[in-house]
C-alpha cells in the first residue's frame, strides 16, 4: 500500500475524533475564561473573604495535575453521588485549570494598570464597578491578550487527556488506530500530530490579529 494510502485510510476516524476535540476545546475555553474572570476579579476584591477563597480555590486547581483532576471527576465524584459523563468531566476539569492559570494573567494585567487611572476615575466620581469596567479592564485586557493566546494553545493540547476517561477524541481514536493497526504506528501518530498543529493554527494566528488590532487601538490614541 502506498504511504499516501495509508494516510488517507486513517483520516476518517482521526477526523471524527477531532470534531470531539474541537467540542471539548470551544467549550472549555469559555468556561476557562468566565472562570479565570470571575477568580481573577475576586483577587482583587476589597473584601478579604473573597480574596481568601477564590486564592484557595485558584491553588487548588494550580497545584494539581489536571490528570488527576480529570479522573477525580471521572471515577471518584459518583462516590458522593455525582455522575459525570466523560465529556462533561474532561470539560469541567479543563475548565477550572486552565481557567485557574488564566486567573492569575487576569489578575496580573488589572495590577499593571497604572494607580494614576484609578485616580483619575475617584475625580470624576466614579464607583469602584464603573472603574473598573470603564477605566481598568479595557486597559488590562489588551495586557491579558499574548497570555490567553498561549492559554488557548496549552488548552488545545490538553484536550488530548479526555481521551484517558474514554472520550472518543483524536487521541482516542489514534489509539484505538495503533492497536488495530500495529504496524502503521509512524504514520498514525505523524497524522495526529499534524492534526493538532492544523488545529492550532487558528488559534495562534488569531491571537496575533488581536494583539495588533489591540495595538493600533493604543497607538491612535
Amino acid at each position: 500500500m502506498l504511504a499516501i494510502d495509508t494516510y488517507m485510510m486513517f483520516l476518517p476516524e482521526l477526523l471524527r475524533g477531532a470534531g470531539i476535540t474541537i467540542k471539548v476545546l470551544l467549550l472549555s475555553a469559555v468556561f476557562a475564561f468566565l472562570f479565570a474572570f470571575i477568580a481573577g476579579l475576586g483577587r482583587v476584591s476589597r473584601f478579604w473573604i473573597v480574596r481568601f477563597l477564590m486564592g484557595a480555590l485558584v491553588e487548588l486547581f494550580r497545584g494539581t495535575s489536571l490528570l488527576v483532576q480529570m479522573f477525580f471527576f471521572f471515577f471518584a465524584l459518583p462516590a458522593f453521588g455525582v455522575e459525570l459523563s466523560p465529556f462533561a468531566a474532561g470539560v469541567l476539569a479543563l475548565s477550572l485549570n486552565y481557567g485557574a492559570y488564566a486567573s492569575e494573567i487576569v489578575r496580573g494585567a488589572i495590577l499593571s494598570v497604572p494607580g494614576g487611572q484609578t485616580e483619575a476615575g475617584i475625580a470624576l466620581n466614579m464607583t469602584r464597578w464603573q472603574r473598573m469596567r470603564l477605566v481598568i479592564l479595557p486597559q488590562a485586557f489588551r495586557l491579558m491578550l499574548p497570555g490567553f493566546g498561549n492559554n488557548s494553545i496549552e488548552l488545545l493540547k490538553g484536550t488530548s487527556l479526555v481521551s484517558l476517561v474514554t472520550l472518543a477524541d483524536m487521541t482516542f481514536q489514534a489509539r484505538i488506530l495503533k492497536d488495530n493497526y500495529t504496524g502503521d504506528q509512524v504514520e498514525i501518530f505523524t497524522m495526529l500530530l499534524l492534526l493538532y498543529f492544523v488545529l492550532a493554527l487558528p488559534l495562534i494566528f488569531g491571537a496575533r490579529w488581536l494583539e495588533k488590532r489591540a495595538a493600533k487601538g493604543v497607538a491612535v490614541r
